[in-house]
């Protein structure tokens, strides 16, 4: 209320100016954020599916994290006692990982550890459906998904999805991805052309990226997991989102300038993002907030 008193008594070039202040500050709280994942190296625990398996657990390794990938019902709540995230993706349900899925997430919920939901095709089957609805009563402290995923997680959308990929863009889920917020006091996030962060009175706007990672199978999935690895060791959560999606955006980008096709952009993926520097990530940053 204060800022919003403030600005109306200023100019427009006033109010120009402390924006364009307000996203350098932001930029700059990004790449530090960037670093404490480095230096932290966060041990952050996967229950995901079996086709992103191996990418994202080499994703988590190039941008510092540490990530273990267990399921078996024995041990999955003492993992995650053990790990500083979690990050549940259903992608390829069945039965046991669906149990192994609620025992991770209520054990997370219990011990205030922070962890990250995927609803992967969410919308597409009864059975999806109801997992989802088990695993949002245990309150996620991130959601991320395509425009259809996150209206189907909020009840608004009368369509099946197109299996794992979005029907719909961006801007349609924002009021979904506000209800989802207001009912379970998740950050969401919403991947498309441009990914939109919707949190306690903020939307940020991401406009990275490249449309060759429509062509590699699980850079979404990668983008949970890279959130995951940011909310172990960031405060803010949205914040955190931020600076995940923007890493792997900007390093996606700067890479398909210099490749042939998506088995490239993927090959080449895991160094930049291992390599991307600080000059890179300030040159090439786009955002709204």
């Amino acid at each position: 209320m204060i800022y919003c008193i403030y600005f109306s008594s200023l100019t427009r070039g006033s109010k120009a100016i402390i924006i364009i202040q307000h996203i350098k500050i932001m930029e700059q709280l990004l790449w530090k954020h960037i670093q404490n994942v480095r230096t932290k190296s966060p041990l952050v625990h996967n229950i995901t599916n079996y086709v992103v398996m191996n990418n994202t657990a080499n994703a988590l390794l190039a941008i510092g994290a540490s990530p273990i990938m267990a399921h078996a019902h024995q041990e999955v709540e003492e993992m995650v006692n053990i790990c500083q995230a979690l990050v549940i993706n259903i992608g390829t349900l069945d039965e046991y990982w669906t149990v192994s899925m609620i025992q991770a997430a209520k054990a997370a919920n219990r011990l205030n550890k922070p962890w990250i939901l995927d609803p992967v095709g969410a919308g597409a089957t009864s059975y999806r459906d109801t997992t989802l609805e088990y695993l949002l009563s245990f309150r996620p402290t991130v959601i991320r998904g395509n425009a259809s995923e996150i209206l189907a997680l909020a009840k608004l959308n009368q369509e099946k999805t197109k299996g794992v990929d979005s029907t719909a863009q961006s801007n349609d889920a924002v009021q979904a991805a506000q209800y989802l917020h207001k009912q379970f006091g998740s950050t969401v996030c919403i991947s498309g052309e441009t990914d939109i962060i919707v949190a306690e009175g903020k939307e940020m706007r991401l406009f990275n990226g490249n449309a060759l990672m429509t062509k590699v199978t699980g850079l979404g999935c990668t983008a949970t997991a890279i959130i995951g690895a940011f909310i172990a060791v960031t405060e803010n959560v949205a914040e955190a989102a931020a600076a995940a999606i923007s890493l792997l955006n900007i390093a996606c980008e700067l890479v398909a300038k210099n490749v042939e096709g998506p088995g490239s952009l993927q090959m080449h993926l895991l160094d930049k993002l291992y390599n991307l520097t600080q000059t890179e990530f300030d040159q090439h940053i786009k955002l709204s907030a």
